[in-house]
């Protein structure tokens, strides 16, 4: 019914922290350090990393609703959802708890394992330059 609002939620949350990380990392930069040496200290800026949640949510949000829409829950009348206009608040409710938390802590679980990975990749590859090896 409205599970779509819950990774929707959280994505419009990381929106706005990934602009006010965005706008912090570039007053660092401002700050009389040139960008290749903070991306040779932290690799993969946080910003992007954030940004990979974004999109994922984002786009899971918008797919969710599309089908939502497309089997006739959602509707461009107010208010929208028909859970609501039929007063069947206490099931959306229970499916937002359910559902759309169970999605929005899956997606944020997968990103935080591809922010994991990246960082063993990006400590990997510091570790190779810094001993001057080439490892496949």
């Amino acid at each position: 019914m409205a599970c779509f609002l819950v990774p929707g939620t959280e994505a419009i949350v990381t929106t706005i922290v990934t602009a006010v990380v965005k706008h912090k990392e570039n007053n660092l930069k401002k700050a009389n350090v040139e960008s290749k040496d903070i991306s040779e200290k932290i690799g993969t800026k946080f910003s992007t990393k954030l940004g990979w949640l974004n999109k994922m949510l984002w786009g899971g949000s918008a797919l969710l609703a599309f089908e939502h829409i497309w089997h006739g829950e959602v509707i461009p009348v107010f208010p929208f959802l028909t859970a609501v206009k039929e007063g069947e608040v206490g099931g959306m409710l229970s499916e937002m708890g359910t559902a759309g938390v169970t999605m929005a802590v899956l997606v944020t679980a997968v990103w935080i394992g591809m922010v994991i990975v990246s960082n063993a990749i990006e400590k990997r590859q510091a570790e190779n330059e810094n001993t001057g090896e080439v490892k496949a």
